[in-house]
């Protein structure tokens, strides 16, 4: 699994050495050179409450020559996406390296507001905290024992000097998680709002959510066949 020293990657970590024994994970840590170095301190602090193996690869080469080789320099955003991708590309080949299964580390919260790199994040089969919001994992991690440190920064990709999620996002996890929850539920703008939202703020989350779906599914295949692979409408097939 990849350990960024944020509270997601932190709670997997907690969570993995307590299902499968700490002599069991693995955690990649792959800074980059503008990364913050709190980040890999916050990281050995997981390392060190959870016993488990690290390893690190600094991927800064690899996003320089990649970025380097493009037509054009690539915006903050679009380095951020390749920094990201260049991860999932590490972490992948450590695990076939070991045969091993990659653990991903993407909240719920993340998942609904789209708020990922495409083929990154997304990418590990399996996915601890997928069905969690990001005011669940702040929870479940300070129960589970996660140093304060890291559960009660702000929520950062670190990918973007002085980035932060929440100003990304242009609202506070506390009111999307709330927000999303009721979407989910069926419920109507009108009525999420008096429950004491703002109608901003609804529209804002309603639109990162319906303008999102191509990121929470697999690739859209043109249908030529009733067994068209996760397409047919009648009986999705994967073989």
């Amino acid at each position: 699994m990849g350990l960024s020293g944020g509270v997601d990657s932190a709670l997997v970590a907690f969570l993995a050495a307590e299902a499968l024994g700490p002599d069991q994970v693995t955690a990649i840590r792959m800074p980059y050179r503008s990364s913050s170095p709190d980040s890999l301190a916050h990281a050995d602090l997981v390392i060190a409450a959870t016993g488990i193996e690290v390893e690190t690869v600094d991927i800064s080469a690899g996003v320089d020559g990649l970025a380097g080789a493009l037509p054009s320099n690539p915006t903050p955003a679009r380095l951020g996406n390749i920094m990201a991708r260049m991860r999932m590309i590490t972490l992948f080949d450590h695990s076939a390296g070991r045969g091993a299964l990659p653990l991903g580390t993407g909240n719920k919260s993340e998942r609904l507001l789209g708020y990922f790199t495409w083929h990154a994040d997304d990418s590990p089969p399996v996915n601890p905290i997928g069905d969690l919001f990001k005011t669940q994992v702040w929870a479940l991690a300070r129960h589970l024992g996660v140093p304060s440190v890291i559960v009660d920064k702000p929520a950062s990709a670190d990918l973007v000097v002085g980035q932060t999620d929440e100003a990304d996002f242009g609202i506070t996890y506390a009111k999307a998680d709330h927000i999303l929850h009721w979407l989910l539920l069926g419920y109507r703008p009108e009525e999420i709002a008096a429950l004491g939202y703002s109608e901003a703020e609804v529209t804002l989350v309603r639109g990162r959510l319906e303008s999102t779906h191509w990121k929470r599914r697999l690739p859209t295949v043109a249908m030529l066949s009733q067994t068209a692979i996760g397409e047919f409408y009648l009986r999705p097939v994967d073989y």
